[in-house]
C-alpha cells in the first residue's frame, strides 16, 4: 500500500507534454520523420526499409517527448520502435544516464543492447550499458564507479541494486521505458518498478510497450502515466498474420513424447522453439530427446547466464535446430529461421499464448504453430480461440507444406 501511495505522489510534471498536444499520424517513410542524420543512416544499415505500422505511429511522438502507451503485435517490430525513439531524445554531448530501458530476462535485455547498439552504429559518441545479473564479477569492472552511460538497458533487480549502491545516477533521466509492459506490471516484477520508480525525475517521459496489455494492466498504469500517447490494437488484430495454429490432440500426457518424435522424423524444420510450462517437464524432454540423437538445447531459469549464452549462440548460429524452454523466450525472442512453434503444453495463460507463438513468423515471414493437447488441455485451447478470435485446426497430413 505504502508503494501505490508513492506513485500517487509521482503524478506527471506540469512542464511535460499531453496527448492533447499530438494527434497520431502514419510516417511511410523513415525519411520523413525528421530524425538525426546519423540514427537515420543506422536504421539504414541495419536493414530497415520501410517502418512497420507500430513504427509509423509511435517513433514520431516517443522522439519528440510524450508518454505513450504503445501495443502491437509480436514481430512487428517494437523493440525497434523505442530504440528509434529512445536514441532520439539523446544529447550525445553530455554525459549523464538519460535513458534508462527495462526488460524482464536477461535475454530480452541483451537483445534489445544489440539492437540499440547495431542502430547507433554511426553515434560515435553514444554509450550504453547493459546491466543484468548473472555475470561474473570480472566482466564488471565497469560498474567500480558511477555509470555515465546514456543509455542503460537492462533487468528490474540489477537496476535497482545499481541505483540503491550509486553505481547507477539517474537524475537527469529523460525516458523511463518497459519493454513487455504487462510482464512488468503484474506478477513478481511490480514491485521493483514501484521502487525505481521512487528515483526517476517526475519530468521523465514514461514510454509502455507490450504485445498484449490486459485492462488490470492498463488500470495500474494510471499509477504513474497519466494522459498518455495510446497506440493500441484491438484484441482480434492481435494473433499472428500468416502463422496458422494447428493442434494434435491427445488421451495421455504420455503420448506426448511419442508424437514429438513422430512429427520431427515426419518433416524437416529449419529451427524450431519447444514451451513448455514445467522446469522439470522441460529438463526431462531434453534429456529424451537427446537420447533419441535429436540435437537440441535447453534454457531455463536455474542455469547460470554463461551456460544460457551458450546454449542461445549455438541456436542463433544453427548449431542446434531445436530449443526447448519454458516461459522464459516467449518474449522478444528473435530468430529468423524460427519457422514452427511447439506448445508442447497449453500455456498457463491467455496473453502467454500469443507471446510463445510470436516466435516464429517474424516480420511477415511464414510460421506455424503446433499444440499438442490432451483432453484436459483442450478447455483452455478452445478459451484462447474464442478469446482471440481465432482458428486452431487439427493438424493436417500435409504440414510440412506450410513449413
Amino acid at each position: 500500500m505504502s508503494n501505490e501511495i508513492k506513485m500517487e505522489n509521482k503524478i506527471k510534471d506540469e512542464n511535460k507534454e499531453t496527448k492533447n498536444d499530438y494527434e497520431v499520424v502514419n510516417f511511410l517513410n523513415f525519411d520523413d520523420m525528421n530524425l538525426k542524420p546519423n540514427i537515420l543512416k543506422g536504421i539504414y544499415s541495419y536493414g530497415f526499409e520501410k517502418p512497420s505500422s507500430i513504427q509509423q505511429k509511435a517513433i514520431v511522438p516517443l522522439a519528440k517527448g510524450y508518454d505513450i502507451i504503445a501495443q502491437s503485435q509480436s514481430g512487428t517490430g517494437k523493440t525497434g520502435t523505442f530504440s528509434i525513439g529512445i536514441l532520439e531524445r539523446i544529447n550525445f554531448d553530455e554525459d549523464c544516464t538519460q535513458a534508462l530501458i527495462l526488460a524482464p530476462t536477461r535475454e530480452l535485455a541483451s537483445q534489445i543492447h544489440d539492437v540499440i547498439k547495431s542502430l547507433s552504429c554511426y553515434a560515435d559518441k553514444l554509450k550504453i550499458q547493459l546491466a543484468i545479473g548473472g555475470i561474473r564479477r570480472k566482466n564488471l569492472g565497469k560498474w567500480e564507479k558511477p555509470v555515465e552511460n546514456h543509455i542503460i538497458i537492462g533487468t528490474p533487480g540489477r537496476v535497482l541494486d545499481n541505483i540503491k549502491r550509486k553505481k547507477i545516477y539517474v537524475d537527469k533521466l529523460k525516458v523511463f521505458a518497459l519493454d513487455e509492459a504487462d510482464e512488468m506490471l503484474s506478477r513478481g516484477f511490480v514491485d521493483q518498478i514501484y521502487d525505481i520508480f521512487q528515483f526517476i525525475p517526475t519530468k521523465a517521459q514514461i514510454a509502455l510497450f507490450s504485445a498484449t496489455l490486459p485492462q488490470e494492466v492498463l488500470e495500474l498504469s494510471k499509477k504513474f502515466i497519466t494522459d498518455p500517447v495510446n497506440i493500441l490494437v484491438k484484441r482480434e488484430e492481435l494473433t499472428l498474420e500468416g502463422i496458422k495454429q494447428f493442434y494434435v490432440g491427445l488421451e495421455k500426457r504420455s503420448h506426448k513424447i511419442d508424437t514429438l518424435i513422430d512429427l520431427f522424423e515426419t518433416i524437416s524444420v529449419t529451427q524450431c522453439i519447444i514451451f513448455v510450462n514445467k522446469k522439470r517437464d522441460a529438463d526431462n524432454l531434453h534429456n529424451i530427446l537427446s537420447e533419441n540423437g535429436f540435437g537440441v538445447g535447453l534454457i531455463i531459469g536455474s542455469m547460470q547466464q554463461e551456460d544460457r549464452d551458450k546454449v542461445i549462440k549455438s541456436f542463433r548460429n544453427g548449431d542446434t535446430r531445436v530449443l526447448i524452454t519454458t516461459g522464459l523466450l516467449s518474449r522478444g525472442f528473435d530468430v529468423q529461421q524460427v519457422s514452427l512453434v511447439i506448445n508442447y503444453d497449453i500455456p498457463n495463460d491467455k496473453e502467454s499464448y500469443i507471446h510463445s507463438s510470436g516466435r516464429c513468423g517474424r516480420w511477415g515471414r511464414k510460421g506455424c504453430v503446433i499444440n499438442l493437447v490432451t483432453e484436459n488441455e483442450y478447455e483452455n485451447l478452445k478459451a484462447i480461440e474464442k478469446f482471440y478470435e481465432t482458428q486452431i485446426e487439427e493438424l493436417p497430413m500435409n504440414i510440412g507444406d506450410y513449413l
